[in-house]
């Protein structure tokens, strides 16, 4: 393993990356989760980066960057290209820097996140139909203009500036045995990992660091097996902000030198961490930031110990969280669609609301209709929503609906 005096970026870089971000950044508070800590079997803290200046970790290297940018590129301004936190991260830097930033964003953005991004004052140009595309609108701006590009995780002091993280969960939680966070690009990753590992090292202790990955836009663990960068053909999840289909070569570099592991979750554990993270520890996460939890809760980390996860941010649409929270409520039992074939004469749907109703289920839902493809003559489809109360409780209703001779099919 490399020295960490090698690496690209070092505990140096990060300690002056904190002095720069002293009175510009808040140190966010870290909670203590007693409902998962009895889950791992030991104490667990959450790093609130979602409370976060614009929501999430991203503008500490954001600002890191282009406060050491000299006076005449300042002049020339920075252009950045994101679907949200890397965005609305740059746009409150610029904005405390006096640097005119301009953001190029997708045409579908979420249009929560489009207005933080204005409202912290940069210029945002709609292109593409991705991020993708509109990153390669942004570098041939930049290439044009000669404003300076901000990349959201593949520069040293971007990676430094994201490292500062790690140095305030050492001092908030000193007894920690490991820490976990979401990795897309990997600059958080990275950044914690160079600050946690070299101050590790001085106390002569081991600190395991974890990163997470949603298991379909894991592009870390395949490239890690294989010791170089491996592209994802495909990138699907919920958690977009860490919906990276290739690791960063800076981050990748350092991770592969510092990092324990990276462990993926799936989308149904995604959707209970959140359920969970708004019941239980009342913080509104979006899923990128709560990864960490959904790996401590689908039992992926064995022996924590005393942990630390972070939340990277809270920036989630409005929309997304409608539909992560039905999800996550299916996930748990907590809500069942089932659809089912009736005899269409009176009295079959006051026969299905009874057994319901006996079987202490709440309807919220009813689709009823006589006409489709496989619909025959005499028959009508229902499909019905119901609030239920766990898995077992889910079996109960379908058994009783069963057992009076329905043939329910559970849609979700």
């Amino acid at each position: 393993m490399n020295t960490l005096e090698s690496l690209p970026v070092t505990l140096d870089a990060v300690l002056e990356a904190q002095k720069l971000l002293d009175g510009i950044i808040t140190r966010t508070p870290v909670e203590s989760s007693r409902a998962l800590g009895s889950t791992v079997g030991g104490e667990v803290f959450l790093k609130c980066e979602n409370l976060q200046r614009a929501g999430s970790f991203k503008v500490r290297g954001a600002y890191v960057r282009m406060a050491k940018l000299s006076d005449a590129e300042k002049k020339r301004g920075v252009v950045a290209a994101s679907a949200g936190n890397h965005a609305q991260g740059v746009a409150v830097a610029a904005k405390s820097l006096g640097i005119k930033a301009r953001i190029y964003m997708p045409l579908g953005v979420a249009l929560p996140k489009l207005a933080a991004t204005r409202s912290h004052g940069a210029e945002v140009v709609l292109h593409g139909h991705n991020v993708d595309e509109a990153l390669a609108e942004a570098k041939r701006y930049a290439d044009e203009s000669g404003a300076v590009f901000v990349h959201p995780f593949d520069d040293v002091d971007v990676v430094a500036g994201q490292g500062t993280v790690g140095l305030e969960i050492l001092e908030q939680v000193p007894d920690v045995d490991t820490i976990l966070m979401g990795v897309g690009g990997g600059g958080l990753l990275a950044g914690v990992a160079v600050a946690v590992k070299a101050r590790a090292k001085e106390l002569g202790r081991d600190i395991r660091i974890i990163g997470v990955q949603a298991e379909n836009a894991a592009a870390y663990p395949p490239s890690l097996a294989a010791d170089a960068l491996v592209p994802l053909k495909k990138v699907s999840t919920m958690a977009d902000g860490i919906a990276v289909g290739r690791p960063g070569q800076l981050p990748f570099s350092i991770i592969r030198e510092l990092v324990d592991d990276v462990v993926t979750v799936s989308e149904d554990a995604l959707a209970r961490a959140l359920i969970f993270l708004l019941e239980r520890a009342k913080m509104v996460v979006e899923p990128a930031g709560a990864v960490g939890v959904a790996a401590l809760m689908e039992g992926k980390i064995e022996n924590p110990g005393t942990v630390a996860v972070v939340l990277s941010g809270g920036n989630i649409d409005p929309m997304l969280m409608l539909k992560v929270i039905q999800r996550g409520l299916s996930a748990a039992g907590r809500y069942m669609t089932v659809r089912m074939m009736l005899d269409d004469r009176p009295g079959s749907l006051a026969t299905i609301a009874r057994i319901i109703a006996e079987n202490d289920a709440n309807v919220t839902g009813l689709d009823h209709t006589r006409v489709g493809g496989s619909i025959s003559m005499g028959d009508v489809s229902i499909t019905v929503n119901l609030e239920t109360k766990g898995h077992e409780h889910c079996s109960q209703v379908l058994a009783a609906l069963r057992a009076e001779g329905f043939q329910p099919i559970v849609v979700h």
